[in-house]
């Protein structure tokens, strides 16, 4: 009588970035991760909660970590070791800065889905990079971090012609509507030629340090920021 060999599961090495992170029975950790190369993650990280733990250091907030895993037979997997490469100290010494991490690290586990492009890991990544500099303004990197996420979810305004695809009048003021993302002609439009250009910059990828080199640029977020947290609410 042959028996059938049980399928040998093998371990995943990856990099990843902490989500989130849900308290598991007395000493178990179930963690969400984002990779460059395995999408999101749902692991079990068991004992990551004890003193002595293996798994803790590597699972931290605002931490890049090499994690092996073992896929499991449904949505989660378990986390076999954890290694951090990369941890953003100087985030947890500023709670505006905790706070502004935390945010936009949910932001960003709310706007993907499992499988997310490996710029998504990339994009945090430099988040916490940003973060880090205490030349940026915590009010421009929301504001980059909100727009690359529209960006790379396909809802970029179009920035270069009005609505029926005319030419942009360098005097002439405009508003952006949500609904075919495209700017509007009008005597009352907050969007004057400079907020415009700002715009382009922010949806272009610049780095929130490049965009904080543009002269005026508190002044152009202060009417910038708004109009793009609230395309975030509408595409979010």
């Amino acid at each position: 009588m042959v028996r059938g060999h049980a399928q040998i599961v093998k371990q995943i090495v990856t990099t990843g970035i902490i989500l989130k992170r849900i308290n598991y029975g007395e000493a178990d950790r179930i963690i969400t991760v984002v990779t460059p190369d395995n999408g999101k993650l749902r692991l079990m990280a068991k004992g990551s909660r004890r003193l002595k733990s293996k798994l803790a250091g590597g699972i931290d907030f605002f931490t890049v970590s090499d994690l092996t895993f073992m896929p499991g037979k449904g949505e989660m997997g378990t986390l076999i070791s954890s290694r951090m490469r990369t941890h953003y100290g100087k985030i947890v010494s500023s709670l505006e800065r905790v706070q502004l991490g935390y945010e936009l690290t949910k932001l960003l586990d709310k706007s993907t889905e499992d499988n997310p492009e490996a710029e998504y890991f990339e994009l945090l990544q430099q988040a916490y990079e940003a973060l880090e500099d205490a030349d940026n303004s915590g009010k421009l990197i929301r504001a980059w971090f909100q727009a690359q996420l529209l960006r790379l979810a396909g809802h970029t305004p179009n920035l270069q012609t009005t609505i029926d695809g005319g030419a942009l009048d360098a005097a002439a003021a405009y508003n952006l509507d949500l609904d075919d993302m495209s700017l509007v002609k009008t005597e009352r439009g907050r969007l004057k030629a400079s907020h415009i250009k700002f715009l382009r910059l922010v949806f272009d990828g610049q780095s929130p340090k490049a965009l904080s080199r543009i002269v005026d640029n508190e002044k152009l977020l202060a009417v910038a920021g708004p109009l793009i947290d609230m395309t975030m609410r509408t595409y979010a």
